[in-house]
């Protein structure tokens, strides 16, 4: 191996600790979610009412533009670990929360912030056009 060679692996191990070490510190942080949580009509009131803002995916298994959607959102959630809760609403399972809000097509993303209905986002769109409409909230 060359003293070049020797230098890459120790850069390359270096940026691996580094990695992991953040992976680490992001896992240890009780109560950060950094991925999407169901929803149901059960769970609905206290899930709303527990995160400060939480957006709520209205979908369905057999909807194609939900299909679509969902990675965004978990890129989302992903992103905004702490500060966004993504929360899934299959409105096949939960119909009740979904009459109650008027969910006439889907995917429905609604927005609530500390526990209050503030917006809604209808439709598929790529995440270019998705983030503003659910950050300016925060």
């Amino acid at each position: 191996m060359t003293e070049e060679d020797n230098e890459l692996l120790r850069i390359r191990h270096k940026k691996m600790q580094e990695l992991l070490s953040v992976k680490g510190k992001r896992e240890n942080q009780e109560g950060v979610l950094d991925k999407s949580i169901p929803v149901t009509d059960t769970t609905f009131e206290e899930t709303i009412q527990k995160y400060p803002m939480i957006v709520i995916d209205c979908w369905a298994p057999w909807c194609g533009p939900c299909r679509m959607v969902s990675p965004v959102l978990e890129e989302i959630a992903r992103d905004y670990a702490g500060r966004i809760i993504i929360g899934k609403l299959n409105v096949d399972e939960n119909q009740e929360t979904a009459m109650k809000y008027r969910i006439m097509s889907i995917p429905a993303m609604m927005i609530f912030k500390n526990g209050k209905f503030i917006d809604q986002v209808i439709g598929a769109m790529p995440r270019q056009m998705l983030e503003p409409k659910i950050t300016k909230y925060l």
